[in-house]
């Protein structure tokens, strides 16, 4: 990138910072407008996935429980657990499947928000033991920062398949997981939903490309990592989330009643 180029990039961030921060929402609305807007892109099958966010009180964790289905959840139903899955605030009991999200929470002190769903693009994917290829614009925040793991663990209710899925993870935002799903981090809720969207965009996109029989073109690392840093800022990733939260609420006002 030309030296015009990225000084333009560089006097458009303040003005976007000044423009786009800032979320009206508290922690659990963010919790709950992610279940809804995850439900209203087809990332969730039944009761498949699960959304996990760090509370201030050290070792425990805000989440939802097994139901209702996410296009449902409500403010009401977040509830703050312990690393033993005990609920602490909330009466209801937590999907089991959220042991594995600790064990990513105790490897990485800088994520604080974890998305696991199985949305169809990146389920083809996985039943296709095929990694993911970001080459496009709109998926750079995730340019090499998903991991690939090829053997699926089965169910991931127990330590065991947490072990394997944080050590695949390792210092990645992302991982996609063979005949499973995703999973994705991110330091604020809004942004692992954000990139939780991108990752499924990014799926379909190559899914797309690949069937047009041609080789996806790799897009230039200084480009793509330019891209990256641009598009993961907090105004623009906290702007990306409200558009969908506002869409979310439009079709279902009652989202974030208590």
């Amino acid at each position: 990138m030309t030296a015009t180029s990225r000084s333009k990039l560089d006097v458009l961030r303040p003005e976007l910072d000044a423009e786009l921060s800032g979320l009206p929402w508290t922690l659990r609305e963010r919790i709950a407008l992610t279940c809804r807007i995850l439900a209203a892109e087809r990332h969730c099958f039944a009761l498949a996935g699960q959304v996990t966010a760090r509370a201030d009180e050290p070792g425990t964790f805000w989440t939802v429980p097994w139901t209702p289905a996410f296009d449902a959840v409500g403010t009401r139903d977040v509830i703050r657990i312990d690393d033993d899955l005990n609920p602490l605030e909330g009466d209801a009991q937590p999907n089991p499947a959220v042991r594995f999200h600790y064990w990513i929470y105790e490897a990485r002190p800088d994520v604080g928000c974890v998305v696991h769903t199985h949305p169809p693009a990146i389920a083809a994917l996985s039943m296709l033991r095929r990694p993911l290829v970001i080459a496009h614009m709109d998926t750079m925040p995730l340019y090499d920062d998903v991991a690939f793991l090829p053997d699926w663990p089965g169910v991931p209710v127990a330590d065991q398949e947490g072990e394997i899925i944080s050590a695949a993870l390792g210092d990645k935002r992302a991982v996609l997981l063979a005949h499973h799903g995703l999973v994705v981090t991110g330091r604020t809720v809004e942004e692992a939903a954000v990139l939780a969207l991108m990752m499924e965009h990014a799926a379909d996109l190559q899914l797309r490309a690949e069937a047009t029989g041609g080789a996806i073109a790799a897009t230039p690392e200084a480009l793509a990592r330019e891209a990256q840093e641009f598009l993961l800022q907090r105004s623009i990733i906290e702007a990306t989330f409200r558009s969908f939260a506002d869409r979310a609420l439009r079709r279902d006002p009652s989202g974030l009643s208590d």
